[in-house]
């Protein structure tokens, strides 16, 4: 991606986090960057072609943070995916932005597009999940009658409940981001996992 479009990303979030989806003007993203709304007009020739390419965009990010988790074990991994996935990167704008996103996922509903972009955050999560839990196994960490399709469903179901609760209410993620890391550790690994987990 060319700086221009890099920058119409970084303007689009920013522009995103102050004025939510619904409001969201191509100004109000020009606004945000050096670029003239026909400079925006010249890449993508309405606001939803952007948002998808934000998407996009978006996508890639998630998926280089998730390629990155810290951790020697694929336990060690697992737990810091829960921490990745609900820890607010930026506590200034996270609660602006997750607003904007919940937005965009309602529309999935009424856009093929959108729905399938969505689809793959969701796919994408889902399998990383599901396989951090397969190593676990093959190491002996987890536990053998834990199902690691079920278990990544669930994960990912949690995970974005937490988030919508958190937009919706003002619920804490940082409560679900606990809860699911204790039930990592007290119901899906083996006692000697655990016990290595809790010590360290």
């Amino acid at each position: 991606m060319t700086e221009t479009p890099n920058e119409l990303m970084r303007a689009t979030y920013t522009a995103l986090c102050k004025r939510g989806y619904a409001s969201l003007r191509m100004q109000d993203i020009a606004d945000e960057s050096s670029k003239s709304k026909a400079t925006l007009h010249y890449h993508y020739e309405s606001k939803r072609e952007l948002l998808s390419a934000f998407l996009d965009y978006l996508y890639d990010g998630f998926a280089e943070r998730l390629d990155d988790l810290d951790g020697e074990r694929p336990v060690d991994r697992l737990l810091a995916l829960v921490d990745v996935v609900l820890t607010p990167r930026d506590e200034d704008t996270h609660r602006g932005f997750q607003t904007a996103l919940l937005e965009i996922k309602a529309q999935g509903p009424y856009d093929d597009q959108f729905r399938e972009q969505l689809l793959r955050f969701d796919r994408l999560l889902h399998d990383r999940f599901e396989s951090l839990l397969e190593a676990g196994q093959r190491d002996g960490d987890v536990r053998a009658e834990v199902d690691p399709d079920e278990t990544a469903d669930f994960f990912v179901t949690a995970v974005n409940g937490a988030q919508t609760r958190y937009v919706s209410v003002g619920h804490p993620v940082e409560r679900a981001r606990d809860s699911l890391t204790d039930y990592v550790t007290r119901q899906l690994l083996t006692d000697a996992a655990t016990d290595r987990v809790v010590s360290e």
